[in-house]
């Protein structure tokens, strides 16, 4: 298991100036650059590594590949916003409510099919040990105000609070969910055959929620399991 190094520093901002949900109350707020070094992050599977100020999956599998933040406490009611450029392949995104590499949603980018996608990963009791599977919360989320494309920088956004899960895309919101099955964990990035970049990751608590559209509480059977590497 290999570390990836990243940077970190906390302050106390506008929660305007961190994520689409926008509020006039203040945030605490964890965030990573990728341009020094510290330990916080460790790669489950995959390639990772720090180029260019910014932390990049070099390399393409047929499986789910992620890196998770592990020099934290659990977050809870938090916001969570990643700069995220697909390169090659279709698939990328950002983890949050992590247990462990198994169990985590992700909120991920699909430029082949511009859409983004809602899924909840977890242990699979139908296969032995080094198996995941996923449920979808919501896989067909037609962008909204914008086109999903490679080689493009993209902010994904989630907030979550309690059970209610709102997602934006370059500060427009796609949608708001509901998902009871992880009330906390630890945040992270997120490729499927895919090369992807990933900067500017922050994590913010203190938040107030902002819904304008109708939750969804969509909720389907497993759809597929990826072997773990």
């Amino acid at each position: 298991m290999a570390l990836l190094f990243t940077c970190r520093m906390q302050a106390f901002i506008p929660l305007s100036l961190l994520l689409v949900f926008a509020s006039l109350g203040a945030a605490e707020e964890t965030r990573w650059t990728f341009d020094d070094a510290t330990a916080d992050w460790v790669a489950s599977n995959g390639t990772w590594k720090v180029q260019d100020g910014v932390y990049k999956q070099t390399t393409r599998w047929g499986e789910a590949m992620h890196a998770l933040v592990v020099d934290s406490e659990p977050w809870t009611d938090h916001g969570l916003s990643a700069k995220v450029r697909i390169e090659a392949g279709h698939w990328a995104g950002i983890v949050f409510r992590a247990q462990n590499e198994f169990e985590y949603y992700v909120y991920l980018l699909c430029p082949k099919e511009n859409k983004s996608e809602l899924w909840r990963h977890r242990r699979s009791t139908a296969f032995k040990d080094g198996f995941e599977g996923r449920d979808e919360i919501e896989h067909n989320i037609e962008p909204i105000g914008l086109t999903i494309t490679k080689q493009e920088w993209f902010i994904l956004s989630v907030q979550v609070e309690g059970d209610r899960i709102a997602v934006a895309i370059n500060g427009i919101q796609q949608g708001v969910f509901t998902d009871s099955t992880y009330p906390t964990g630890t945040v992270g990035v997120w490729t499927w055959d895919t090369q992807a970049s990933f900067d500017d990751i922050s994590v913010t608590q203190e938040m107030t929620p902002v819904t304008p559209v109708e939750p969804q509480g969509k909720l389907a059977t497993s759809w597929a399991s990826l072997k773990r590497q």
